[in-house]
């Protein structure tokens, strides 16, 4: 399958990571006060139906709501030295993601304190919400 050029503004996503390896290619975004991942739904991607599955979802909303609270607290000024390890993580699936079609994920909300950061992001399939996540992060 032949995938169209992610939309603009993405590029190449900077965090590589074994865990997502075999899922390349992903893309980001780095905006300001956050950083959105990106992809197009491939065969690697989905469940035994066909379509995308929610453990991708979960680990990619997890990635993408991590690197905004650390965007944050970098601009602030507390770019944490140890990084962020997830506390807790929840996910709400309300639709589905089939091949091919443009997933991004987009951190809405991040509020940083000492120990502990709190972010909510929104994952869409072609501009349609079929997740809502949200999670704490202590600051190491």
């Amino acid at each position: 399958m032949t995938l169209p050029a992610p939309p603009e503004g993405f590029a190449p996503h900077f965090r590589k990571s074994p865990v997502t390896d075999p899922w390349e290619p992903l893309f980001s975004r780095v905006l300001g006060d956050r950083v959105m991942i990106g992809f197009h739904v491939r065969e690697a991607h989905t469940n035994s139906r066909g379509m995308l599955h929610g453990g991708l979802i979960a680990a990619l909303a997890d990635n993408a709501m991590g690197l905004s609270c650390v965007a944050v607290l970098t601009a602030a000024g507390h770019k944490p030295a140890g990084g962020l390890v997830t506390v807790s993580l929840a996910i709400d699936y309300v639709g589905a993601a089939k091949l091919g079609q443009w997933v991004a994920v987009d951190t809405q909300y991040v509020k940083t304190g000492k120990t502990l950061c709190f972010a909510q992001a929104f994952v869409m399939a072609d501009g349609e919400v079929i997740a809502r996540a949200d999670a704490r992060f202590k600051v190491s």
